[in-house]
């Protein structure tokens, strides 16, 4: 197995040992030197606004090689593992599927989810932020599975080296046209999260149905050595289609669109039986905590499923951790939904840059998520209903926007909120420069929030 020092090394300072060090798990979160979150890909190859009406109007192709990271697991126990940590159905989850993996903590909290590829018999590829592929790899190595992984770290952790696999997105209505140009033959017949083969300049590269940015798409994925030619075939044919590459910046947009929240804080910070992860895990895997909500409790930053809208994937035809915790719940307290922010508000935001005086917490553009854990208050009438994830600014709808959980009775849409923005007292993170809060009025939408994502990017179309 090639297990990389970032998570399970004995030399290195645990998690538990930073804690207890700090005093608590919220010191070393909100005052975390780590530096700022970015993706490893080039910021932008012609303007972010461009690139994301891209995605809308034509086809953008997006870099997905180089942020995440791949924790592949084979063996006889390789399924058996994935359904004891799973809270979804793995009822026909067969070769050639794809599945959104979603794991919680024996308490029922989340601990995050990812991207999960049944590429082979009793082979498979975990893809996504560190917090799920952690878990995994900490069950499996202490478990007694009869079963082995290998883990790519993304570029930002890699020691040397490029990653293993390329890994492209293409996102948009010429997409399909553009892949029939491509490959010279019909568009294959994949559904939705299923997995299929496209010929490209001679070379079978694997296609995932997939849709990030809540437009029609591709991800195709193969050997790293193949991917220089593929990504210049995109390019040569994707110039009758309007193809645009896409940098980072708006890339890390893309989920605002559609919905996803990409880094809710795991719930792994406390609790007595999760002392030996806590033990297992180095401490420069914690992450980084930011936004309004000051509690003492780490506790009140932790998610149910049913906060994100995973409620609707949790099925209790198997055994997993956190199944009886899941299933003695009521009914959800808390849904998803998009926070609209006050156009007004925000530009007044900005402008404290400009006047003497202590500012608001800069709003960057177009993602203004300055943690990796990004938790802000959300208030009706001046009370508590609930917390701000992901923040930022979409060109095509010419609206920033927050994914947030918000208590039931709050969350019909037009229902008028507000959103603190900004930190008190503020944090040492490298991030945070001296500032003070600012309340911004926020409308509830749906999420997603763009009507195509809600309804029509899971069909065939």
């Amino acid at each position: 197995m090639n297990q990389s020092d970032t998570v399970g090394g004995a030399s290195a300072p645990s998690l538990h040992e930073a804690i207890e060090h700090a005093g608590g798990a919220l010191p070393v979160l909100r005052n975390a030197d780590a530096r700022p979150h970015t993706f490893p890909v080039a910021p932008e190859f012609s303007n972010w606004r461009s690139e994301q009406h891209a995605w809308r109007s034509t086809c953008a192709l997006l870099d997905q090689s180089h942020h995440m990271t791949d924790l592949f697991v084979s063996g006889p126990d390789a399924l058996t593992l994935f359904k004891q940590l799973g809270v979804n159905s793995f009822t026909n989850f067969t070769p050639g599927r794809a599945k959104q993996f979603v794991a919680v903590s024996p308490d029922g909290f989340l601990i995050g989810d990812a991207i999960l590829f049944h590429l082979a018999d009793q082979s498979f590829d975990l893809v996504g932020h560190p917090m799920v592929l952690d878990w995994v790899q900490f069950h499996l190595q202490t478990g007694g599975h009869d079963a082995t992984c290998e883990r790519d770290e993304n570029s930002i952790v890699r020691r040397s080296g490029p990653p293993k696999q390329f890994r492209y997105e293409l996102q948009g209505p010429t997409a399909g046209a553009l892949i029939e140009a491509l490959t010279g033959e019909p568009l294959p017949d994949i559904r939705f999260f299923n997995l299929g083969w496209l010929n490209v300049e001679g070379l079978q590269v694997r296609a995932l149905r997939h849709g990030m940015a809540g437009q029609p798409g591709f991800e195709l994925f193969g050997p790293w050595e193949q991917g220089e030619r593929v990504r210049e075939a995109l390019l040569r044919v994707g110039e009758g289609f309007g193809l645009v590459p896409a940098g980072a910046k708006a890339y890390s947009t893309a989920n605002l669109e559609s919905g996803w929240v990409p880094s809710p804080l795991p719930a792994i910070f406390s609790g007595d039986e999760l002392e030996r992860y806590r033990r297992w895990l180095p401490a420069r895997s914690a992450g980084s905590l930011g936004g309004s909500l000051l509690s003492s409790r780490i506790e009140d930053y932790y998610l149910r499923p049913a906060d994100l809208g995973y409620d609707r994937i949790v099925a209790f035809d198997h055994d997993f951790v956190g199944r009886e915790a899941l299933e003695q719940l009521g009914e959800p307290e808390r849904t998803k939904v998009t926070l609209v922010w006050n156009a007004d508000d925000v530009a007044a935001a900005a402008a404290t840059l400009l006047h003497e005086g202590v500012p608001a917490k800069y709003i960057d553009m177009p993602k203004a998520r300055y943690a990796l854990y990004q938790v802000d208050r959300v208030l009706a009438g001046g009370e508590d209903v609930g917390i701000s994830h992901d923040c930022g600014y979409i060109a095509n709808e010419r609206a920033f926007v927050s994914l947030a959980s918000v208590e039931l009775q709050h969350a019909r849409p037009g229902t008028e909120l507000s959103v603190i923005w900004g930190e008190e007292p503020n944090s040492t993170k490298p991030q945070v420069e001296p500032h003070r809060q600012v309340e911004i009025r926020a409308t509830v939408a749906p999420a997603p929030y763009v009507d195509f994502a809600r309804t029509g990017y899971r069909s065939n179309g």
